[in-house]
């Protein structure tokens, strides 16, 4: 199967492409730059030069790539992301998944490619602790007023992708290496500093992802007909007064502490208090059921000690 990647060489992408080619994958990566193509050819990829937010030529390199499949995972997430100024940080990632999508979607379209697959995210859902997600639980309706246009874009991405009779794959928290939970993320340096606490009572939900489980989850998805949306996590999810203690110990970190849902709100803000206190978590077992996949890692416990061993110790 030919598979042209938009985001090959995102903390996805890097994964993905070894991955599919080990497979017997022919795999083109769309490049923006010179050092991304080096890196995709690196991966063992072929290159596609052109900007996803120009149709025109993006339309060209599709065209020219002739593929069956495509996979959309462009993003452009700051590698620290400050929660009380989110919607300014992910306005590149909004257009990416607004803008972007369309203009995949359609040289997609144009191009024959028979199977979509986008990457959403399986933090929209309406917050409920008791309760993780399915797929047709109610996105959330009042989000903090820093997300919603994220919530917005993401609507966007899920509606192009059901249009086009493709799969969004929600995936939860990312971890492994390149993200904020890795070794040298910013989320871990921020808990090896003592500067993450439990807000309140650390309610928030989190359901999580390691990327080589997402990497999998989209080579399963290659394979399938399934449309529509699926959750891709882990078996465990877990509140952050559950998980954050562990994570620390981990890292021979202080353990965390706790403040007020005021006082974190003054430094935070509503978006801030929003993640840590009401994110809901997901439920996977459509996606175990009819992609005949399953987590590496079933639970974050082991992901995060696998993940991070040595980062107490560098």
């Amino acid at each position: 199967m030919r598979v042209f990647v938009a985001g090959a060489t995102g903390v996805i992408g890097r994964r993905l492409l070894p991955l599919l080619t080990s497979k017997g994958h022919e795999v083109i990566g769309l490049a923006r730059s010179y050092g991304a193509a080096v890196e995709i050819e690196t991966l063992g990829a072929v290159v596609a030069e052109a900007d996803a937010l120009d149709s025109g030529a993006l339309s060209r390199v599709v065209k020219d790539a002739a593929p069956d499949a495509v996979v959309h995972l462009l993003t452009a997430i700051p590698a620290k992301i400050n929660p009380r100024r989110m919607s300014r940080d992910f306005a590149q990632t909004n257009r990416l998944r607004t803008e972007g999508t369309r203009n995949l979607l359609y040289a997609a379209e144009r191009a024959g490619a028979k199977r979509i697959i986008t990457e959403g995210l399986a933090c929209i859902y309406q917050p409920n602790k008791w309760v993780p997600a399915t797929e047709v639980a109610s996105w959330w309706r009042d989000p903090p007023r820093q997300f919603a246009p994220v919530l917005a874009a993401l609507r966007s991405l899920e509606e192009r992708t059901r249009q086009a009779d493709g799969l969004v794959l929600r995936l939860g928290q990312l971890y492994g290496h390149g993200t904020i939970y890795a070794n040298d993320g910013s989320f871990v340096r921020q808990v090896q500093s003592g500067k993450m606490p439990i807000v309140g009572s650390g309610d928030g939900t989190f359901s999580f992802t390691h990327v080589d489980d997402a990497a999998s989850a989209i080579a399963a998805a290659l394979h399938s007909h399934v449309r529509g949306a699926l959750n891709i996590v882990d078996d465990d999810p877990a509140p952050v007064r559950e998980w954050l203690p562990v994570l620390a110990e981990l890292l021979d970190a202080p353990p965390p502490k706790h403040v007020p849902v005021a006082l974190a709100r003054l430094t935070a803000g509503g978006w801030g208090v929003a993640f840590m206190t009401q994110l809901r978590g997901a439920d996977n077992t459509l996606a175990r059921r009819i992609l005949d996949w399953a987590p590496r890692y079933g639970s974050w416990r082991q992901g995060f000690a696998a993940e991070l061993t040595h980062a107490a110790h560098p």
